[in-house]
């Protein structure tokens, strides 16, 4: 499905939380029936990376879920056939969130370059640590 379709949505990372925790039933009710023609394919649901990065934070700061249900439940979202977001660097970073230990903007950093076979100029150690363990294309 083209993203210029007129049934494509930028989705913020308030809906995505709200679906994913259920906490506030009115918006969880919401967020259900938007992502459920999304699911299935029939509507697109662009999502840019930032709002992951914001979905990140919001569970892990502020509601305190882990780092491995984060991303697994983040993962299974971009598992829609219908979710679209800049690219495969997205999906790679949440893994790499998940098993490196490594902050979420960091891996999309690393995800990113790897991805496209860019460098990485760094202050940041984890950062640095994490493109060695990345094998350049």
């Amino acid at each position: 499905m083209p993203l210029s379709d007129k049934s494509t949505s930028v989705v913020d990372a308030n809906v995505i939380v709200s679906l994913l925790l259920g906490n506030e039933r009115a918006h969880f009710e919401r967020a259900k029936a938007f992502f459920e023609p999304v699911r299935e394919g029939s509507a697109t649901a662009y999502t840019p990376a930032a709002v992951f990065a914001e979905c990140v934070y919001v569970l892990t700061r502020v509601y305190t879920i882990t780092r491995e249900d984060v991303a697994n439940k983040l993962l299974g979202l971009l598992d829609y056939r219908g979710v679209a977001t800049e690219s495969g660097a997205v999906r790679r970073a949440l893994t790499l969130y998940r098993d490196q230990n490594v902050d979420f903007v960091d891996a999309l950093v690393a995800a990113t370059a790897h991805e496209n076979g860019w460098k990485v100029f760094s202050f940041d150690r984890d950062l640095v640590r994490l493109m060695k363990y990345l094998p350049m294309k």
